[in-house]
């Protein structure tokens, strides 16, 4: 996949606040790119650049192979983007607004309305498309927002805080057609948030930003392995009548495990290097203990934001 956003040394001061401080990050295309951040890390403040809204201090932001400090225009051309928050015209029902975006960005009055047709039906507003925008729902003036940024057809689309407000149906749904878009379509999705979860359900790696810098980013397999190296999977075990030293003891000759710790209940915890699971599974049978329970799970974005944000000496040292 070629790089469709590469970003060298992008930097952003107000006063003596460094908003984004030297940012380095590719993302290719057909990617759905997770910034993760606290209000206030600079997230927003990437994206104005991004889109050629506000200049660089040092730097440089490639989009689609465009300078966007240099060329803004032709960089909106390609771009689509949805604010937190969508301003449309009140009075305008949903399809009305949809065209007036499509006069905007040239589309001729043929194209405009087959293409609002099939937007408003891809992003479930087909029934309401008559409706005044003034009358959606928080959630309905989402779709709605994300139809008008796909309407010219953009290679890549820029999400700002796009759930904030949405109640859960909502937000799984919103979540879905965003996965399918960039898989079905080839969009590259850039989703600014800082809902963990979310960003975890649709991302195919994310950022993890702070301070205006880049502290990490990759997949959350690979980030679990750089932030927990000893124990990047935990693998609980439910063993019927087995002692914690029977259990430590059968599985001691295999390499990769960090430690065995015992819970409440016949259960016992193993941190281990890398997915062990079904090699502990094969040596507890294989030794006669009866195996009644077993779980495998990675370290999620949960606990590796926590990790990097408890203080800067975990995260400093990390970056």
């Amino acid at each position: 996949m070629s790089d469709v956003i590469e970003i060298n040394g992008l930097t952003k001061r107000y006063g003596s606040l460094t908003a984004v401080d030297h940012l380095d990050l590719t993302i290719k295309k057909g990617e759905v790119f997770g910034l993760l951040g606290p209000n206030g890390a600079g997230k927003s403040t990437t994206i104005l650049m991004m889109l050629g809204l506000t200049d660089p201090d040092a730097g440089t932001v490639q989009v689609c192979g465009i300078n966007a400090t240099v060329n803004p225009i032709e960089v909106k051309r390609r771009v689509g983007y949805l604010p937190d928050d969508v301003g449309f015209y009140e009075n305008y029902s949903g399809l009305e607004n949809l065209l007036y975006t499509a006069r905007l960005n040239r589309i001729s009055g043929e194209e405009a309305e087959a293409r609002a047709d099939r937007l408003l039906e891809r992003v479930g507003l087909s029934d309401h498309a008559g409706k005044k925008a003034g009358k959606y729902s928080r959630g309905m003036r989402q779709r709605l927002g994300l139809a008008d940024v796909l309407i010219k057809n953009p290679e890549v689309i820029i999400l700002d805080e796009p759930t904030l407000g949405i109640d859960p149906k909502g937000v799984r749904e919103f979540l879905d057609l965003i996965v399918q878009l960039s898989k079905e379509e080839g969009i590259t999705v850039l989703l600014s948030s800082h809902h963990l979860h979310q960003v975890q359900q649709v991302c195919d790696r994310v950022g993890l930003f702070v301070e205006g810098k880049l502290l990490a980013e990759g997949d959350v397999p690979t980030l679990s392995r750089k932030l927990f190296p000893e124990q990047a999977f935990e693998v609980e075990l439910g063993v019927s009548g087995a002692t914690f030293e029977q259990v430590r003891t059968v599985l001691a000759p295999l390499e990769g495990i960090a430690s065995v710790t015992q819970a409440p209940q016949e259960l016992f915890h193993v941190a281990c290097h890398q997915d062990l699971t079904a090699r502990i599974a094969h040596r507890l049978v294989s030794s006669g203990l009866e195996l009644v329970h077993l779980t495998h799970r990675e370290y999620g974005l949960d606990e590796i934001y926590n990790r990097y944000f408890e203080g800067k000496e975990a995260y400093g040292k990390l970056s």
